[in-house]
C-alpha cells in the first residue's frame, strides 16, 4: 500500500526534485495554476440543449489537482480562492458589481467549497495513480465532480431554502457539460503520463 501511495504524480516527472530548485519549480507551478484557473473560468461553451453556459473551471481544478497531487494542488487552490477574495476577477460569474468575499458567499459559495475538496480527492487517487488510466481517471473524474456537487447543492438549498428548484439550478443543466469535461480529463492525463513514459525510454 505504501509503494501504491508514493507514486510520482505529473508535477514530479519533470524538473528539479530537491533543493532550491524543487521551490521555485513548485512557486512558478502555483501561480501558473492559479493563472489557468481565472482563464478557465472565464471560457464559457453552449452545450444544447441546456440554456446554461459550462465553464471549464471544473475542468482545470480537476485536472490540476490530478497533475499536482494534494499539496501542491491545495496549495494552488487555496492561492486561487485568495486572490479571488481580494477582489480580483477569476471567478466564473464574478463582475465590477459582484466581487471578493461577497461572490464567494452568494450562490457559488458551496461549489467553491467543494473545490477544496475535490482537489485533495484527485490529488491523492493521482498518488495512487488513477491519472495513468483511462478508466480510472475517468472514475476520479466523476468522484471529484460528486465532491464539488454535494457541497455546492447543500449550499444552494441552505441559502434559498429546500422549496426551490435546487437540482435544476445547480445540477442538471451542466450535466452534458461536466459528461464532456469528464472524457476530455480521462484522455489527456494518461495521454500525457504516455508521452512521459516514452521520453525516459
Amino acid at each position: 500500500m505504501a509503494a501504491v501511495m508514493s507514486r510520482q504524480v505529473l508535477a514530479e516527472a519533470f524538473g528539479p526534485s530537491q533543493g532550491t530548485a524543487l521551490r521555485v519549480k513548485q512557486a512558478v507551478l502555483v501561480v501558473a495554476g492559479i493563472a489557468v484557473l481565472a482563464l478557465a473560468a472565464k471560457i464559457k461553451l453552449m452545450v444544447p440543449p441546456s440554456p446554461v453556459p459550462v465553464n471549464m473551471g471544473t475542468f482545470a481544478v480537476l485536472t490540476i489537482a490530478a497533475a499536482y497531487g494534494p499539496r501542491l494542488g491545495l496549495t494552488t487552490i487555496l492561492g486561487y480562492m485568495l486572490v479571488g477574495a481580494l477582489g480580483f476577477d477569476v471567478f466564473a460569474g464574478s463582475s465590477a458589481e459582484k466581487f471578493g468575499i461577497e461572490y464567494m458567499m452568494g450562490g457559488t459559495g458551496g461549489y467553491l467549497a467543494g473545490y477544496v475538496l475535490a482537489t485533495l480527492a484527485l490529488g491523492a487517487l493521482a498518488r495512487r495513480g488513477w491519472d495513468r488510466s483511462v478508466p480510472w481517471m475517468a472514475g476520479a473524474m466523476l468522484i471529484g465532480n460528486a465532491l464539488i456537487y454535494v457541497p455546492g447543492l447543500l449550499w444552494l438549498g441552505q441559502l434559498y431554502g429546500w422549496d426551490k428548484p435546487i437540482l435544476a439550478w445547480g445540477l442538471t443543466p451542466f450535466v452534458i457539460g461536466d459528461a464532456l469535461k469528464l472524457a476530455l480529463a480521462a484522455l489527456v492525463l494518461p495521454g500525457v503520463w504516455k508521452l512521459v513514459g516514452k521520453a525516459r525510454a
